[in-house]
């Protein structure tokens, strides 16, 4: 591996729900920071905190990488995806054939569910006002 690569920061957009992530990652010790936060202390769910390493996992990279993250918007789950969606995309252009295995574990593929939004007239995007026959 040349010297470059080495030094060099890797930037992607991962997104997920309302929530998006930048995700900069570089080699290193295995220093993660999310919005200026440990994953410990910004994710108190530890399944939260499984499901965004995902990534680093499949491609058997778990502590290799600095990584440095700014995520807003949504929930705490769509911003675990989101920062997930975020790595893989970056894992990718660090190392370009690492993408088969990230495709294979689906990890690079945006999931696109948003929520629908609520209809004039019912209660919600589908549930409608209760009929009342009399």
């Amino acid at each position: 591996m040349t010297m470059a690569r080495q030094s060099a920061r890797f930037y992607a957009t991962g997104r997920r729900k309302t929530a998006t992530a930048r995700v900069f990652i570089r080699l290193g010790t295995g220093d993660v920071k999310i919005n200026h936060r440990t994953p410990d202390d910004y994710f108190p769910r530890e399944i939260l905190r499984m499901h965004f390493l995902e990534p680093l996992r499949a491609v058997e990279h778990m502590g290799n990488f600095d990584m440095f993250i700014t995520v807003k918007g949504g929930g705490d789950t769509g911003q675990a995806g989101a920062i997930r969606h975020g790595i893989a995309r970056a894992l990718q252009k660090y190392d370009p054939t690492l993408r088969p295995t990230l495709k294979r574990a689906g990890l690079l593929t945006r999931d696109a569910r948003e929520k629908e939004r609520k209809k004039y007239g019912q209660r919600g995007a589908r549930a409608r006002f209760q009929y009342s026959k009399r």
